[in-house]
């Protein structure tokens, strides 16, 4: 079967070294402080390289190309809800707002962190991190449900995708 290129050796070591940053923080909450700061700095370089990659990045990977007004991303869904739905070479509108909640949420994470270990907010500010470590579990979930949904729908193996980079070439009403 042909296939294209559609996600950057980048964005793929990316998705999955945030994959095991975030991984390695959640479980080390409260156990081992000293991991769990490591892989919280590392969630904080990995956000800043997508931030500079998502501007400068292949065409895929920058924010211009998948980034769309909340009123798309609504139509989408709504699209989505009677099933005529295009499929995307890159990020839906769905998948987009995802990974802009799932950035801004992994940043909010790293800030109140990086303030809790230099004494700045209390026990308070602790109480915060773990309520946005909790929530942006929530979202992984509704992310890989996201990523499940869509690939049946369409027929695609998005997860095998993110580790080889390639899909079927676009066709009919595809966006690409």
């Amino acid at each position: 079967m042909q296939s294209i290129k559609v996600w950057d050796p980048l964005v793929r070591v990316f998705h999955w070294s945030l994959v095991a940053a975030f991984a390695t923080a959640w479980l080390t909450a409260d156990e081992w402080q000293s991991v769990h700061e490591v892989a919280g700095y590392g969630v904080m370089g990995l956000i800043a390289f997508r931030l500079v990659w998502g501007l400068v990045g292949s065409r895929y990977a920058r924010f211009r190309q998948f980034v769309r007004p909340p009123a798309a991303t609504l139509g989408y869904l709504n699209e989505v809800c009677h099933r005529r739905e295009k499929r995307y070479l890159g990020h839906n509108p769905a998948g987009a707002a995802m990974v802009l909640a799932l950035l801004a949420g992994l940043s909010l994470l790293t800030l109140s962190g990086w303030l809790s270990v230099t004494d700045t907010g209390g026990d308070w500010l602790e109480d915060v991190h773990e309520f946005i470590a909790n929530a942006l579990l929530g979202l992984v979930g509704l992310h890989i449900a996201g990523v499940i949904f869509t690939g049946l729908r369409h027929r695609e193996n998005l997860i095998k995708s993110m580790f080889t980079g390639t899909k079927r070439p676009p066709d009919g009403d595809d966006v690409a």
